[in-house]
């Protein structure tokens, strides 16, 4: 008797395939997937290092105006950027009269006044005083050379009446010497209570002269204004002669030297082209805008000569990028890739699409690029930002734009 096969129904066929289809899906959702991640690439090129700071253009060679003495500015006639020429009247002083008193200064004065007439007459009286003394000290050792003639004296008694003849003498210059001092006390004391007035206004005009020929920068005064001794009425320079001043942090300074590269940029036009002319010797102290205290240097840098006709001035705001390292041809990969491993520079290299853990060795680099020296070649891929949870050989493909 034969035995027939027995064909699996529908509904065992249908769950056979139903729990196929799961265990792909779950193998699937659980199945490693390629980690999207930003490539970069390791290139050979150029590669400029460069330390940037804020500064400042200025004349190289400012002249600056002063009041010489206290009075009265006249209204100055030229105007900011004028030309003027050496030895040009600039600006117009009036001495000032002297000072009035208030009540109470002249009462003062007059007090003063009369202590000093007081003192003089003392002084004289004692000058009367001591003349008088000296011609009877005279007359006495006259009398005495004579007594020692005759042999009526000794000659120590000529002796003695010598010295006081030439004591009463000295007290004589002594009280001449104070009626002079008394004289010239109250000589000033008069004048501070009746200062001396000027026979005419025009004869005390003070002219103020050009040092220089150039243009005028900037005055401080133009109108008419009372003005003490020292105080700046203008500045004359040439515009045309500007330098340019920087402050950078001193560790960054202590690497410049004279002749460096400078690249001029943010006054408002295209990059010029400088060159460090000198490194302040002494620093100082600046507080940045977060409250940071840097100690920085002053690095004066000179215009190329094919920047000299830029339209530039004084006191305006550069950027100064001074090259302190360059290559024409050095392999350089992007810094974003770089991350410390173990105390050492590593990158993740991508190799057959796994993130492959490199370390490196790298030189001198910017806010970008670095330059490599050993452990990766020229267009090598590396993984940009790599994140924490990126491991050593795990699949990566490239992030579609």
């Amino acid at each position: 008797m034969a035995i027939k096969a027995l064909k699996p129904g529908f509904r065992t066929t249908f769950w056979a395939g139903a729990c196929a289809v799961l265990a792909l899906l779950i193998a699937y959702a659980f199945w490693p997937r390629a980690l999207q991640v930003e490539i970069g690439q390791v290139l050979k090129g150029e590669l400029v290092v460069e330390v940037e700071a804020e500064g400042k253009t200025r004349v190289r060679e400012l002249y600056v105006v002063t009041a010489p003495l206290t009075g009265h500015l006249r209204r100055i006639g030229n105007r900011t950027g004028e030309v003027v020429q050496k030895g040009d009247v600039v600006a117009v002083l009036d001495p000032s009269e002297s000072v009035l008193l208030d009540p109470r200064s002249r009462a003062e004065a007059e007090a003063a006044l009369t202590s000093a007439s007081a003192a003089l007459s003392l002084a004289r009286a004692q000058l009367s005083e001591a003349e008088v003394v000296k011609e009877e000290a005279k007359l006495e050792a006259s009398r005495a050379k004579v007594l020692f003639e005759r042999q009526v004296v000794a000659l120590s008694a000529v002796d003695a009446a010598v010295t006081n003849f030439e004591a009463a003498s000295a007290r004589v210059r002594a009280a001449r010497a104070a009626v002079a001092r008394a004289q010239s006390d109250r000589g000033g004391a008069s004048l501070r209570l009746n200062p001396p007035r000027s026979p005419g206004k025009a004869t005390r005009l003070r002219q103020l002269l050009a040092p220089a020929s150039g243009k005028i920068l900037r005055i401080h005064s133009q109108s008419e204004t009372a003005i003490l001794a020292g105080t700046p009425i203008l500045e004359i320079g040439d515009p045309s002669a500007l330098e340019v001043v920087a402050g950078f942090l001193s560790a960054d300074a202590a690497k410049f030297h004279p002749g460096a590269e400078v690249r001029l940029t943010g006054w408002g036009g295209g990059a010029l082209a400088g060159r460090v002319r000198i490194v302040e010797p002494s620093g100082y102290l600046k507080v940045s805008a977060l409250g940071v205290e840097e100690q920085r240097v002053n690095v004066i840098i000179d215009f190329d000569q094919a920047s000299a006709d830029v339209s530039l001035g004084d006191g305006f705001r550069v950027d100064a990028a001074v090259t302190v390292w360059s290559s024409q041809e050095t392999l350089q990969v992007p810094v974003s890739a770089l991350f410390r491993e173990q105390g050492s520079w590593s990158v993740f290299r991508l190799v057959d699409g796994r993130a492959t853990l490199t370390q490196v060795s790298t030189g001198p680099q910017t806010q970008s690029q670095a330059a490599v020296v050993a452990g990766l070649s020229e267009n090598d891929l590396v993984v940009l930002y790599p994140d924490r949870s990126l491991t050593d050989g795990q699949r990566v493909r490239a992030r579609a734009d």
